[in-house]
């Protein structure tokens, strides 16, 4: 591993074959491969810095920071791509981001400042706020010319053109019911159960666990799960907080529920993002035609692939507390089985669409958050766990293959986990010093030495 900064500019075959080389995926979302997104010819390159997600206090606090390599990574991503633009989209509040920003910009870079609401940071909902294009439904950004990262992605770019660094840690929030809410960088592969006891551990005797934040998060039921490439956050929560209640409840639950309370009000689809910018998508007709099947039309059941799982519908619309999000989700789990694809037009953009985002102040009230609210201050505390579990997959695509066996010593970047030939997916790199003591058809241990 190099730790030297380069002396000169990169050609785009260079940035994206370090880019690969690295291991870099995208870091605020489902961890596609970010070399992929780099061999597109794109004309604008977005940088997603709205962080909407209540509680979650990353980016916000890394940018000011870390403003110039943001700004380099930002320009080694638009020479990949052939961007002649690009584009930081944050939030008003962000002042501190904003004004170590300001300065750096180049004439081919400017800011988009974003309004504080949910869902301002969804990828189709920011490149619609910041460049007033729309995605159609089912499609990638780069449809409309535009290429999105998140922060960490970037700022790990710039990482990999200049020094050749892996991606080997994360930085994530602790926030909620926790003694010492913090916003921290740790090793990946470390354990939730250690993030846990670095802020402090838990104030309640019944808590709940959520991996990311309170929309989009997932309920984490074993904290000796390890911290990936992806992992947004950790929030603590009491065990009967709505938040937790919800995600605990089975599918068969959340069906009956929708079969007996569903009123056809259409807050849902009222607030729904994805159809407030022209998408087919209408939540409470999902919901009837679940209820009654005969007035379920192929068309109708397949706009649910295009729901992007915010989770406004079930957080904040629905007045009878109905989960129109998880029987989407069952529902693009069953048509993703049968190879379904979902290919409706965009059509006209609701004419009170920006008007209809949530305050972000509004919904942490409406989620009963604002207990559990806390700032998180950004920590530059290092710390190196005894042992720490590398998944083999922690990006979109096929799982790395190892390039270690057990009781072979390994140093931090070295890369333990190559991509199968031909395939999509990242390769995966120690993030201690330390020996191999497994390796599994899912992850490799490393025990630090």
């Amino acid at each position: 591993m190099n730790t030297t900064l380069l002396d000169a500019p990169c050609d785009a075959a260079t940035i994206r074959q370090r880019v690969r080389e690295a291991g870099v995926v995208g870091a605020g979302g489902a961890g596609f491969p970010t070399a992929v997104k780099l061999q597109a010819q794109a004309e604008i390159f977005l940088i997603n810095a709205a962080e909407c997600e209540p509680m979650l206090k990353v980016d916000q606090q890394l940018i000011p920071q870390q403003a110039a390599r943001l700004v380099r990574g930002l320009q080694y991503a638009m020479s990949a791509t052939g961007a002649r633009e690009g584009i930081i989209a944050l939030k008003a509040k962000y002042a501190t981001a904003i004004d170590a920003l300001t300065p750096l910009l180049p004439p081919s870079i400017r800011l988009h400042i974003l309004p504080d609401v949910y869902p301002a940071g969804d990828e189709v909902i920011t490149i619609w706020l910041a460049t007033g294009r729309r995605v159609p439904p089912a499609a990638l950004p780069i449809s409309i010319g535009v290429v999105v990262n998140n922060v960490q992605t970037v700022l790990n770019i710039a990482r990999a053109v200049e020094q050749q660094w892996p991606v080997t840690r994360r930085t994530l929030t602790v926030n909620g019911a926790v003694a010492k809410p913090v916003t921290l960088t740790v090793p990946l592969g470390i354990s939730f159960r250690e993030v846990l006891a670095l802020a402090g551990g838990a104030t309640l005797d019944n808590p709940g666990f959520i991996n990311g934040g309170p929309m989009m998060g997932r309920l984490l039921e074993d904290l000796d799960q390890p911290v990936t490439k992806t992992s947004g956050g950790l929030l603590v929560l009491p065990a009967d907080h709505p938040l937790i209640q919800r995600r605990t409840r089975s599918d068969a639950a959340i069906m009956a529920v929708a079969r007996t309370v569903c009123e056809q009000c259409r807050q849902c689809t009222e607030l729904c993002p994805r159809h407030l910018i022209g998408h087919e998508l209408s939540p409470h007709l999902l919901i009837r035609a679940v209820n009654y099947q005969q007035v379920a039309t192929p068309e109708i059941l397949l706009s649910a692939l295009t729901c992007s799982e915010c989770s406004l519908c079930e957080s904040y619309a629905c007045p009878v507390d109905i989960s129109p999000m998880r029987i989407n989700q069952l529902l693009k789990a069953r048509l993703r089985q049968q190879g379904a694809r979902y290919t409706g037009e965009l059509r006209e953009a609701d004419p009170m669409a920006q008007y209809r985002m949530v305050p972000t102040s509004r919904l942490v009230t409406r989620l009963a958050l604002t207990q559990w609210y806390h700032s998180a201050p950004l920590t530059s505390e290092q710390y190196q766990p005894q042992c720490v579990v590398l998944p083999l997959r922690q990006h979109i695509g096929a799982a790395a293959v190892p390039t270690v066996t057990v009781g072979e010593n390994v140093v931090h970047g070295q890369c333990i986990a190559q991509i199968p030939e031909g395939a999509l997916g990242a390769p995966v790199h120690a993030s201690i010093n330390g020996c191999v003591t497994e390796v599994s058809t899912t992850a490799i241990t490393l025990v630090k030495g």
